[in-house]
């Protein structure tokens, strides 16, 4: 028998599972989950971070989910003021666009009205030649339409649902794979190992969730032994960042000639992200990096719009993910479904074991309250929904007290840059005064690792958000790694090699 008795067992640290072990311990469920990596080491932390109504799934029909997402936007972002915030796109249009203006307006018409937007403003029609948004575009966008959707910092997002999860009393387990599951006697017997220690443990639980994205299907055959299971259609997409390419707070919409569609948004206030592709992937998901194939489409692709082509040599990073999108049988990567699919499996006294398949970013607060109905049904339903008016970690300020949280900031810890103070606040909220604790001057913060990472805050990282190694710090805690140098990357891993892991 296992020593550790659970209502719920999650496997899987990415937005789905750990969005459902948040709602369902916040509703009194005991819980744990287990992530085999890093949180938000897959497909969480590899999508084009928007929080976004999906304007061009509007062409696929799929009403229901861009209502939804439409819905979650501002619902998300007064939960999180901190690492979501709302963002303005410019859609370039000419004569010889692939979508009549007709067409753009209908989905935009759609887009503003389909679903609660409240505080984001509406659609308007720029004259390209006048104002800003044309500066960097070649000439022949004389138009342009203008709306609203969210900016994400997304492997943060999935660390916060992580962090109010164990605050909330839930068995947090990053690192941690789950070799084997079984049904025995009512009950689910897990046994993990814990990949950095090489302990084994068992536990136990009443249901299991297979949140595991990508390897989905590889939990099920593997841990249950279904050796047929086929439910996802992996499809990849890659993601370039340049230096920035303008100035401009807004972020530009690119309709490309095969249909497709790709986004060149203001980054890490230094850059422009330029993403993403869509295309199968049938190989092992730990391996995806992005092609040549797709480095030159996305450049050619941003080139018919920015005066200034895009070229390989301009690029600092690209980073590429799998998303394991529902096997409809659609005929294009791009045209299967971004739904997401839930199965629930288990007859009579089996235990039961609920599937996820597909869901993103915008919808994964939705995609966990309709896990935990089916959770509810299964084994009984505690508590209410509850998390649509709560909070993530250092998100609990007014929706849009950005600003006044900064001035806060820098007015505790005056001898703070106000780049630093900025930074510090998208990425903690009002947990940053917690990071910077007693400090009254640049010295208290310790090591300067390079850029603006100092010591307290790769302290607080492995203390409060399970951080490891450098790469967990540089490139999913923060995006430091655009700034530090390889050798600088290195001097922070062996730092942090000799530092007890300590988040729980």
């Amino acid at each position: 028998m296992g020593r550790n008795i659970h209502d719920i067992f999650v496997i899987g640290g990415g937005i789905n599972g750990c969005g459902i072990a948040r709602d369902a311990v916040g509703r009194g469920y005991s819980v744990a989950l287990a992530e085999m990596n890093d949180f938000a080491s897959g497909t969480s932390s590899g999508a084009t971070k928007l929080i976004h109504g999906g304007l061009r799934y509007l062409e696929h029909y799929e009403f229901r989910l861009v209502r939804e997402s439409l819905m979650e936007r501002e619902i998300l972002w007064a939960m999180a003021p901190h690492i979501i915030w709302p963002l303005r796109f410019v859609l370039p249009y000419h004569k010889g666009s692939i979508r009549s203006a007709w067409l753009i307006r209908l989905g935009l018409f759609l887009y503003d009205h389909l679903g609660g937007r409240k505080l984001l403003p509406p659609t308007s029609v720029l004259d390209m030649r006048r104002d800003p948004a044309g500066k960097p575009l070649k000439a022949l966008f004389s138009k342009a339409f203008e709306y609203s959707d969210g900016w994400v910092d997304d492997a943060r997002m999935v660390v916060l649902n992580a962090r109010d999860a164990a605050d909330k009393g839930a068995l947090i387990m990053p690192r941690t794979k789950v070799v084997s599951a079984r049904r025995e006697n009512g009950l689910w017997h897990i046994e993990t190992t814990d990949t950095v220690t090489g302990r084994n443990d068992s536990h136990q639980a009443r249901m299991l969730v297979n949140a595991a994205g990508p390897w989905v299907d590889h939990v099920i055959r593997s841990a249950f032994g279904q050796n047929e299971a086929h439910h996802v259609r992996l499809v990849q997409g890659s993601h370039i960042v340049v230096k920035k390419k303008f100035d401009d707070v807004r972020a530009y919409f690119f309709q490309n000639p095969d249909n497709r569609i790709i986004f060149a948004i203001p980054y890490e206030d230094d850059f422009t992200l330029i993403g993403t592709t869509d295309r199968d992937y049938t190989a092992d998901p730990r391996d995806v990096r992005i092609s040549e194939e797709e480095t030159v489409y996305l450049c050619n692709a941003a080139s018919e719009y920015f005066k200034e082509p895009v070229r390989p040599e301009d690029i600092v990073w690209t980073y590429s993910a799998v998303r394991p999108l529902y096997d409809d049988g659609a005929s294009k990567a791009q045209e299967a479904t971004r739904d997401y699919v839930l199965k629930l499996e288990g007859e009579g006294n089996a235990a039961p074991l609920l599937n996820v398949f597909g869901g993103k970013l915008t919808t994964y607060r939705r995609l966990s309250e309709h896990a935990l109905e089916k959770i509810g049904a299964a084994i009984g339903a505690k508590g209410a929904p509850w998390t649509a008016k709560s909070h993530l970690p250092g998100g609990d300020f007014a929706v849009k007290g950005y600003e006044a949280e900064v001035a806060k900031l820098k007015r505790r810890y005056s001898f703070l840059a106000d780049r630093l103070a900025r930074r510090l606040v998208r990425r903690y909220g009002t947990k940053a005064e917690l990071l910077l604790g007693n400090a009254s001057g640049i010295d208290d913060l310790g090591r300067l690792f390079g850029g603006d990472l100092y010591e307290a805050e790769v302290t607080y990282l492995v203390e409060h958000e399970w951080a490891r190694h450098a790469e967990d710090v540089l490139w999913r805690r923060t995006k430091d790694g655009l700034r530090l140098s390889k050798e600088q990357a290195q001097s922070l891993e062996e730092y942090m090699a000799a530092m007890p892991a300590m988040a729980g």
